[in-house]
């Protein structure tokens, strides 16, 4: 990570990079072969029916689909919209957040993008 990143609206919540997410990649470019890919692997990985109808998602913080978990169920998403902020780098209580521990324990990418806010 570079100290010329620039925070933008592909960016989620928790710090994810939505542009680098294969079910946007597969919204963008309607590809229904990824989406099928997404839908496996995602299902594996929850232990859920993941179809791929339900692989489609613009980005986070983006207008436009969202997949069933980002759009009503992803409590990260629904605490820093709650609050109004544009990321969860804005919560003077994300370091000891359960929620956002979610991702940012094994990802420290999306951390320090958060913290760079």
């Amino acid at each position: 990570m570079t100290s010329s990143f620039i925070m933008t609206e592909f960016i989620a919540y928790c710090g994810l990079d939505c542009e680098q997410c294969e079910a946007r990649r597969a919204t963008i470019n309607n590809d229904d072969r990824l989406r099928e890919k997404v839908a496996r692997h995602w299902s594996e990985l929850n232990h859920v029916e993941i179809t791929p109808e339900m692989i489609n998602c613009t980005g986070c913080r983006i207008a436009g689909a969202k997949t069933p978990f980002c759009e009503s169920m992803c409590p990260i998403r629904l605490c820093a919209k709650g609050r109004n902020y544009a990321t969860c780098g804005s919560c003077a209580e994300m370091d000891g957040c359960k929620k956002l521990a979610m991702v940012t324990s094994n990802n420290a990418e999306a951390l320090n993008r958060l913290k760079q806010k």
